[in-house]
């Protein structure tokens, strides 16, 4: 009698334990974290490390949603823009390529946009020594809140050769300083950049690869 108590309690034990390992009716079952990873978001934009840490720094988490990002029409946009003849008066619409909000929530947003555009410069003399410039494409420069990524998209014929700009808007309360925040925006334009060209198969687009090098800083 007393052997089967003894086996009927050790079965209680190794029940309890088990339960309390699954987490049974009354306890909390481990969750899966919500939100995508920086691999996942915007089709796995920042899949690579460098632009993998400089998302994760920019928005401040590990996890991210989707605001709104529509790269097959953008993409789309993209190519008929290559394919038609362009008037003078002619302005196409860029497209919002990738934004992304933190996951649990907060102020800080991202947004990414791509769109033809005619022939550059694109930077001025005043807005020069206000923000830094980047080796990418045919022409990259960026804040700490706002910055462009210029690159050319030869395309097979019928199609033109375009130029591509990628705008990025950051995080609004960013320091004006803050030269680390410029180069974490300009590493996710490129990538951005890249994963653009790729998709329409351009050709000779000058874009850097992981993180771009400054070549002049903001004087004032």
């Amino acid at each position: 009698m007393r052997s089967a108590l003894e086996r009927i309690g050790a079965a209680v034990v190794v029940a309890a334990l088990l339960t309390s390992c699954s987490g049974g009716d009354g306890g909390e079952a481990t969750k899966e974290p919500e939100g995508l990873t920086a691999a996942e978001a915007c089709g796995g934009l920042a899949k690579d490390e460098p632009a993998a840490a400089a998302l994760k720094a920019v928005l401040g988490t590990e996890r991210f949603e989707d605001d709104l990002s529509k790269p097959d029409k953008a993409l789309a946009r993209l190519r008929e823009d290559a394919a038609a003849p362009w008037a003078d008066s002619y302005r196409p619409q860029a497209v919002r390529y990738c934004g992304l909000d933190p996951a649990e929530g907060g102020p800080k947003d991202l947004k990414i946009e791509v769109g033809a555009v005619g022939k550059g410069p694109y930077l001025g003399p005043k807005l020069a020594p206000k923000v830094t410039s980047y080796a990418s494409g045919l022409e990259a420069f960026t804040s700490s809140t706002l910055g462009h990524l210029y690159f050319s998209c030869r395309l097979t014929a019928p199609a033109h050769t375009i130029v591509v700009e990628t705008t990025i808007w950051g995080p609004a309360d960013a320091l004006k300083t803050d030269l680390e925040q410029r180069t974490r925006l300009i590493t996710l334009a490129n990538a951005a950049a890249r994963q653009v060209s790729a998709k329409l198969g351009c050709e000779d687009d000058g874009l850097a690869k992981g993180v771009p090098s400054p070549t002049a800083n903001p004087t004032s």
